[in-house]
């Protein structure tokens, strides 16, 4: 596991890095955004009166989508102040406010009481985290008796060399990335019967073709004019390495349900 923590990973997106995926990817700051989100919330259940914890919830895109579209009454959860605050002030601006509350906090020591919420759900964020074991944990103990575990992550799908792999995730801010069966077996470890175990590289590679386009396209002088040359060229020599290593099937994404017995 490479020395990167919560305050590394949070610094960045005070910063630049929030921005920049928000432009590449929008607000949802996930592969697919609402497409991917709706995919979610049909294999987990999500309805009306569905009680969803957002662990690791950016913007808070995914958790107006699941209030707007199913009537979920949903908390997001992020240790990144700029991310709450925005978040907040975009669900107020969306009169989501009655449906929607936003806690800053960590994920590894989450704020709520034992067997809470219905859903515990996460996109494509849970790669930041140190200790993926204690998240699952946390996980299983905020949700109640029979309720679900959904999320997507990036993970690591091929053998790599110990430059790339540094190199990868470090340029991400991963500590590391798990793999598919890394989090089937944490789901099993915690109490979860596990119901979707999905790989869902296949398109990963042609979205960070897409990124990548964007970013040395239409994104290029706005990236430039807002924090200069050296950060643009940083985030094109990652995306490049990202894009190589997707082409390679070396790293992608995948899709985990589980219920919580």
């Amino acid at each position: 596991m490479l020395d990167i923590n919560i305050g590394d990973v949070t610094a960045a997106y005070e910063g630049p890095v929030g921005i920049i995926w928000e432009m590449l990817m929008g607000e949802q700051i996930h592969v697919g955004g609402k497409q991917e989100t709706d995919i979610l919330a049909e294999i987990a259940g999500v309805n009306a009166g569905t009680r969803v914890l957002d662990v690791l919830s950016g913007l808070g895109g995914p958790a107006r989508h699941l209030a707007r579209t199913y009537g979920a009454t949903v908390i997001g959860l992020d240790a990144t102040g700029r991310m709450v605050d925005e978040a907040v002030a975009r669900t107020a601006d969306e009169g989501l406010g009655d449906r929607i509350t936003f806690r800053l906090g960590n994920a590894l020591d989450m704020p709520f009481r034992s067997e809470t919420f219905d859903i515990v759900w996460g996109q494509d964020s849970w790669c930041y985290v140190t200790d993926k074991d204690r998240l699952i944990r946390e996980c299983s103990r905020v949700a109640v008796p029979g309720g679900t575990i959904a999320f997507t992550d990036w993970i690591q799908t091929g053998p790599m060399s110990d430059e790339e792999w540094r190199s990868l995730n470090t340029f991400m801010l991963f500590p590391y990335m798990e793999t598919l069966d890394g989090y089937e077996k944490l789901l099993r470890r915690h109490g979860f019967v596990v119901r979707e175990c999905e790989d869902l590289s296949g398109d990963f590679a042609s979205y960070m073709h897409r990124y990548r386009d964007a970013l040395t396209g239409d994104l290029k002088g706005r990236i430039v004019e807002l924090f200069g040359t050296d950060v643009f060229m940083d985030v094109e020599r990652g995306i490049g390495l990202w894009v190589e290593a997707a082409d390679e099937g070396k790293v992608g994404r995948g899709r985990f349900v589980g219920r919580k017995q």
